[in-house]
């Protein structure tokens, strides 16, 4: 059986580089397949109908808007979170019985600043992370596991403790496969993360 896909919508800078690790080590482990617009570089697929794409085939996303400071280069903050959101969330409403039961969260450094940049959701639930990585992991596992309903998926302090052993280890895992850790790309960490957990017979 395949395991249900989450479209992960968050920063791919570098300082963001963890937290979006984390969030694609929890989806793993709580019994689920991370996707995300890192995961083909092809340069015949325009980079919007891939992200679509992906989207119509996700039944579950994980969108993460924090990141709304300027950027330094050019002065300007990135649109591309609010965007991906807004066209998951159409998916749902506009995406007829086929995407209707499309499901996601959405998290932010801080409970309810989103008001002040994309007001329009306020009627949405919305999960803060204080901008810590223990506290992402265990906002998403937490409604992974609801979604799940597998009672061999831990609690998100436990994945969190996971997380840590399994970041410490990536350095040498790399050495082995002949991988610098700064090469790694979206497909290796996840098949990286994948068989770490099995290897530790942690697999929901």
């Amino acid at each position: 059986m395949t395991e249900p896909a989450v479209f992960i919508n968050c920063p791919f800078t570098p300082d963001y580089r963890t937290h979006f690790r984390a969030i694609v080590f929890t989806v793993i482990r709580s019994g689920f397949r991370p996707r995300c617009a890192l995961e083909t570089d092809d340069a015949s697929e325009n980079r919007f109908d891939k992200i679509c794409k992906i989207i119509g085939e996700c039944p579950y996303g994980i969108h993460d808007i924090s990141k709304t400071e300027p950027d330094k280069a050019s002065g300007l903050p990135r649109f591309n979170m609010p965007l991906e959101l807004g066209l998951y969330l159409a998916a749902k409403k506009f995406g007829g019985s086929k995407h209707r039961n499309k499901k996601c969260m959405i998290l932010d450094s801080a409970s309810y600043r989103y008001q002040q940049f994309i007001s329009d959701i306020a009627g949405q639930d919305i999960h803060s992370h204080d901008a810590q990585v223990p506290k992402m992991i265990e906002v998403v596992a937490t409604w992974l596991r609801d979604e799940a309903r597998n009672p061999k998926v831990p609690g998100g302090r436990a994945i969190a403790d996971e997380f840590d052993q399994f970041s410490v280890l990536v350095p040498s895992i790399c050495q082995i496969k002949r991988l610098h850790p700064e090469e790694l790309t979206f497909q290796d960490y996840r098949a990286m993360a994948a068989e770490w957990i099995v290897a530790e017979n942690l697999g929901a």
